[in-house]
């Protein structure tokens, strides 16, 4: 009886806490977001605070989850965040840039096009000046500015939602960011146990038992070796698979 008690309790903590987040983010498109308009400060001054904005609710908003019972988290070595410059995480859940962003005070990201179409999101993606990858001809350039301006800029070099138990595969955008730019690499370790919200879990399909997520910073990978031993073509698919290799190490995945 208890056991479906909680998992009841967990269902509809789970559909308010999906509700919030679209309720928060409308309410930032109209309430919040005009007010920093009206602020007689730069365009870059107005990103900056809307990024801080965003990074304080979804402070409160991973630790609403966690006093509801939704789910559980650790953190491990944060401190190498510090002066972070690209944050390269994996992707196995749906809020895993809530947690980063909630993490990081100066974090800017790469999002999906699609995204700035959501009513919900599109609002404080444009608002912060978040990287769209639609614009490939101007990712690189804009992320450099980002970085330049003391931006943690986090991207999910998979491009979607990794599949459970499934050895990861990236793309080369990471690695393209990385070599150009050029920038080193903080990798982010993610899991949850058990697996919830990746890309064949609807919503209201919560597990049988509360979740909990890890998250750990790994020490910064340099690029400077892959710039100066070959050719940027070769260089970036050889860092693409070795951080690949990387990350399936690291999450004792079978490549």
């Amino acid at each position: 009886m208890f056991t479906k008690i909680e998992f009841c309790w967990r269902w509809f903590a789970t559909a308010f806490s999906f509700f919030v987040f679209g309720v928060g983010g409308i309410t930032l498109s109209i309430v919040a977001f005009p007010i920093l308009r009206c602020l007689p400060v730069t365009a870059v001054r107005r990103a900056f605070l809307a990024k801080r904005l965003i990074h304080l609710i979804f402070r409160f908003y991973i630790e609403m989850m966690r006093f509801l019972g939704v789910l559980t988290y650790q953190t491990k070595h944060l401190e190498r965040l510090h002066n972070a410059k690209l944050v390269l995480a994996n992707h196995p859940s749906l809020i895993d840039v809530v947690f980063l962003i909630a993490l990081i005070p100066n974090a800017n990201c790469v999002v999906k096009g699609k995204l700035t179409r959501n009513i919900f999101t599109r609002g404080p993606i444009k608002m912060a000046g978040y990287i769209i990858n639609e614009e490939n001809e101007n990712v690189i350039e804009l992320a450099r500015e980002a970085i330049a301006e003391h931006d943690a800029l986090i991207v999910f070099p998979e491009g979607t939602r990794s599949v459970p138990n499934e050895p990861i595969t990236l793309k080369r955008g990471a690695s393209q960011i990385a070599l150009r730019v050029p920038a080193d690499i903080t990798p982010v370790i993610i899991q949850s146990f058990p697996s919830t919200l990746t890309k064949q879990d609807r919503w209201y399909q919560i597990p049988k038992t509360r979740v909990h997520f890890t998250l750990e910073v790994k020490p910064v990978i340099s690029v400077q070796p892959y710039i100066s031993d070959m050719r940027l073509p070769v260089a970036a698919r050889r860092l693409s698979s070795d951080l690949a290799e990387f990350f399936n190490e690291e999450l004792q995945l079978n490549v």
